[in-house]
């Protein structure tokens, strides 16, 4: 055994995990992944790749395509009683495409890449300066993508918790959870819709030729079809359709990571911090927080990837952080989508600096 098993071990298999992974074996790094889960990783999200995120997934060598997998989308509808405003992507089409086929094709280009996948729990991260200790091996570097909850995060003392919920209370200001379900339907159109109502948010993807998926965010409590009836007419189009899939739940959605460094152990995805699903940039910032993960570990200097972090979730973060702040506010909501509608261009702008 080498004093090294691996260049880099990457905690958690999710398409950021596996981004990461291929990305470190493209500059000819040794990477093993860990993680426990049988079959490919799958998520409760809104499932719609940005043209951003599918150009980041070509340069892994990625190549996902409109088939019986995958559904293009031009770009997004907001949608409120009486209101539409509606953005095309000028960067070209993004893709909607279930969590479960993306992740199988990251995995299958892992293993192109000679990425090995170990079936282990990783436990705590142990940094001996100069490599970690995790899941029984010793690799110069870790990179921790174990999602939104990440037990790394936590067990590193990275992890700021979020309130608690009083007993018998509402829950505290920015909880928002998500939920998603699939339908066997044949898409309605080609673009993501964002239906607005006073307390959730639905987004209906195009999947497949005869999928499409359907997630609410709200921080209101009940089961999705308690939060579905908030939305009529997009209740009324799913009344007696089949399910292609579970209900599946996620959050609270706001995580607080207190830096993303420790050693040399460094969080990615989920992991590093989340903000809310609103914008639907989670894989694409993801991908390239990922890139620069890959470049610190590459350049063996840990140092800056909090700086190169910051940089490549700004945008991000200020985007969905003033949406959320503007959304908290009823009369501002109100006028979200109508403001969106009379403004095209200005909508339309906002739409390209999230693809």
């Amino acid at each position: 055994m080498s004093r090294h098993d691996a260049d880099l071990v990457v905690v958690g298999g999710g398409p950021v995990g596996l981004a990461t992974a291929v990305g470190a074996a493209q500059q000819g790094l040794s990477v093993v992944v860990l993680d426990p889960r049988e079959g490919p990783a799958d998520k409760a999200c809104g499932e719609g790749l940005m043209p951003g995120a599918r150009a980041s997934l070509e340069r892994l060598g990625v190549r996902l395509r409109p088939g019986p997998d995958a559904h293009e989308m031009v770009g997004i509808r907001y949608l409120s009683p009486g209101h539409v405003a509606e953005a095309r992507f000028r960067a070209g089409p993004g893709l909607g495409v279930r969590r479960t086929v993306l992740s199988a094709a990251l995995q299958a280009r892992a293993e192109e890449v000679g990425v090995v996948r170990e079936r282990v729990r990783a436990g705590t991260p142990v940094d001996d300066g100069d490599g970690v200790l995790v899941g029984g091996l010793r690799a110069r570097w870790c990179v921790a993508a174990d999602g939104l909850h990440s037990p790394t995060r936590r067990a590193l003392g990275l992890d700021v918790p979020p309130p608690r919920r009083p007993a018998g209370g509402a829950r505290p200001d920015g909880r928002r959870f998500g939920l998603r379900r699939h339908y066997r339907t044949a898409p309605w159109g080609s673009h993501v819709d964002v239906l607005w109502s006073r307390d959730a948010e639905a987004y209906v993807t195009p999947v497949a030729p005869d999928v499409v998926g359907v997630a609410v965010l709200t921080s209101a409590d009940g089961d999705l079809d308690s939060h579905l009836a908030r939305f009529p007419g997009l209740a009324a189009r799913l009344a007696g359709v089949p399910h292609a899939s579970t209900t599946r739940g996620a959050g609270p959605l706001r995580q607080v990571a207190r830096r993303r460094v420790a050693g040399r152990v460094l969080l990615v995805g989920d992991a590093a911090g989340y903000v809310d699903a609103l914008t639907g940039e989670g894989i694409a910032v993801g991908l390239a927080c990922a890139r620069e993960a890959v470049a610190c570990v590459v350049a063996d200097d840990a140092s800056s990837y909090e700086r190169r972090w910051h940089a490549a979730s700004r945008r991000y973060r200020l985007l969905t952080e003033g949406l959320l702040a503007a959304s908290s506010v009823p009369v501002l909501r109100r006028g979200l989508v109508p403001a969106a509608e009379r403004l095209p261009r200005l909508f339309g702008a906002v739409v390209d600096r999230l693809a």
